[in-house]
């Protein structure tokens, strides 16, 4: 027997059966039963806006996976650049298929010299990287206007190398200019992660040459951030797109949400947790005031994980790796500690607040030289690959101009007084 709920209309006695198809019911369905009544969803808690073939999260049993690979496998086997073509092809490549994405890839890192010449050293000095960057993707939408043909395989397809491709050197770029230091090119001898490390961090050297364990930890962390279904920034990607607008404008909007501290702020907000935390000596008293209302545990929790964030597992090797080569960060000792207090204690663990993703990258990132301002655009690299599968899968399924509803709870009609009178 298929599943199924039933709605009744208290006011007119009458009822309709809609089945639960894939765990969700149809609003059509409800449209017809009662017209004009919207569910008040706020944040869409409960409500499914799409329906996907990209992300699976199961929050309760703490899995995510990519196109069906859970993401411990992809952490471990896998590079971005292949979990990338995964993400937007829907299967892993052949040896063939991925030499050849990796080569557009490569070839297509340079920015056009009148974005770095004529627009990115247009801003103040002090520019937050994050803003430059948004800029600096729509930005891109008026070097590339063949970009608004999205119906266009040719072209479409062209526009999701550019975007992946560059995202690392305008990154690199908002960052160098954000310190006053000149702009490096990229060097396509390198691979992905290798290359962004080498457009961060070269000074007078012929070569940059990133050690091989920074280098696979960026990749990896890469992984892990390309994608997670609908959240704020995919969310803003689908609804932009929505419009059929170029894919620059959409991933602007969706890098613009991303900036926000709500969503992209969150390893900042570990670390400074752990700078007001100050030592480990202090920890037990901040997760008692914690737990009296003051303060928020940073790090811990998430709006759809209600067990071990499977990243986070992944992102405590990766920390070790880290700081076998750059030393330890001195809050690593805290922020262990107050793992180890947290989980042991019922008021978190009935909860469901376990670390999340973002309880360790913070400290990786720190360790690894990037200032906080750079953690949203160390997020918004590997994500473009997420929201260009999005934006993709979304104009291929036809969806609909995003235009939710609204319950109006203002003055009803009033009438106008002149100035004089009022």
């Amino acid at each position: 027997m298929a599943e199924s709920i039933t709605i009744t209309d208290n006011r007119s006695g009458e009822t309709i059966e809609i089945p639960i198809v894939d765990g969700g019911v149809s609003a059509d369905e409800w449209r017809k039963l009662l017209p004009g009544i919207w569910f008040h969803d706020e944040g869409f808690m409960t409500t499914a806006v799409t329906e996907s073939s990209i992300t699976y999260i199961d929050g309760d049993a703490g899995r995510l996976e990519y196109r069906g690979y859970p993401i411990a496998e992809l952490a471990e086997k896998s590079t971005y650049l292949e979990v990338a073509y995964l993400l937007l092809h829907g299967e892993l490549p052949t040896n063939e298929q991925l030499d050849a994405w990796v080569h557009e890839i490569t070839y297509h890192t340079f920015i056009h010299e009148n974005v770095r010449k004529r627009f990115l050293e247009g801003f103040h000095y002090d520019a937050h990287p994050m803003g430059i960057l948004v800029s600096a993707v729509a930005a891109l939408s008026t070097f590339y206007p063949e970009a608004k043909h999205i119906f266009d395989p040719e072209v479409r397809y062209k526009q999701i190398i550019r975007l992946i491709a560059k995202m690392p050197t305008l990154a690199a770029a908002a960052h160098r200019f954000s310190v006053g230091m000149p702009f490096v090119y990229p060097d396509n001898s390198l691979p992905f992660a290798a290359n962004f490390l080498s457009m961060m961090w070269k000074t007078a050297e012929p070569r940059f040459e990133a050690d091989p364990a920074l280098s696979r930890a960026v990749d990896v962390l890469f992984i892990l951030h390309a994608d997670h279904e609908q959240n704020c920034s995919t969310t803003a990607m689908r609804v932009v797109g929505s419009s059929h607008a170029d894919p620059y404008s959409a991933c602007a909007a969706a890098a613009a949400a991303l900036y926000g501290p709500r969503h992209g702020g969150a390893n900042e907000a570990v670390i400074r947790m752990l700078l007001e935390i100050g030592s480990m000596e202090n920890v037990t008293e901040f997760v008692k005031s914690v737990k009296e209302g003051h303060g928020r545990l940073q790090g811990f929790g998430h709006r759809v994980y209600k067990n071990y964030d499977p990243r986070a597992k992944i992102v405590r090797q990766i920390a070790e790796d880290v700081f076998a080569v750059t030393g330890k960060n001195p809050l690593l000792d805290i922020a262990l500690k107050l793992e180890e207090v947290a989980l042991a204690d019922d008021y978190f663990l009935s909860r469901k607040l376990y670390p999340n993703v973002d309880f360790f990258t913070g400290l990786i990132y720190q360790a690894m030289g990037f200032p906080m301002e750079m953690f949203p655009v160390l997020f918004a690299i590997p994500r473009t690959a997420g929201w260009l599968s999005h934006w993709a899968e979304m104009l291929d399924q036809d969806t609909k101009l995003a235009r939710p509803r609204q319950l109006y709870v203002g003055q009803l009609e009033r009438q106008y007084k002149p100035i004089d009178q009022r």
